[in-house]
């Protein structure tokens, strides 16, 4: 007997934290540590337009004389990000990140952000089918 594949929804972290291109990377520095995320959707005008992460910051705090006070977002977020639909299968998303070495994937929904998965929610996504999928 084989079950369905689980889709995207049932395992990503819905209504993410997001900040507008326009923020200054100081913003954006508060919130993912004050929140304990390391990836953060970029907004101009309701549109997603990138992700920020962990990664994108430490590169921008490694270059002399940068002031997180006066860099915006939108000069150190990546474009063009990875995203998907709520529906997708989980399988497909995963195999896709781990191909690209993503570290995140943004839901959307309809043109709107409606959540992100990242590699901790593919842990436990992970963790959970071993559990009740494989256990004897």
């Amino acid at each position: 007997m084989n079950k369905a594949i689980p889709v995207v929804q049932k395992y990503m972290t819905y209504t993410p934290k997001s900040i507008g291109f326009d923020r200054p990377l100081s913003q954006a520095m508060k919130l993912m540590s004050d929140m304990q995320i390391r990836h953060l959707p970029v907004l101009k005008a309701g549109e997603l337009i990138g992700v920020l992460t962990d990664r994108d910051i430490k590169l921008v705090a490694s270059f002399e004389n940068i002031d997180p006070e006066k860099v915006l977002v939108e000069e150190a977020c990546s474009f063009d990000p990875y995203f998907t639909s709520p529906e997708t299968p989980l399988s497909e998303v995963v195999s896709y990140m781990a191909r690209k070495k993503y570290g995140c994937a943004v839901v959307m929904d309809n043109g709107k952000l409606a959540g992100i998965l990242t590699e901790t929610d593919v842990y436990n996504a992970f963790a959970e089918l071993l559990e009740t999928r494989l256990k004897h």
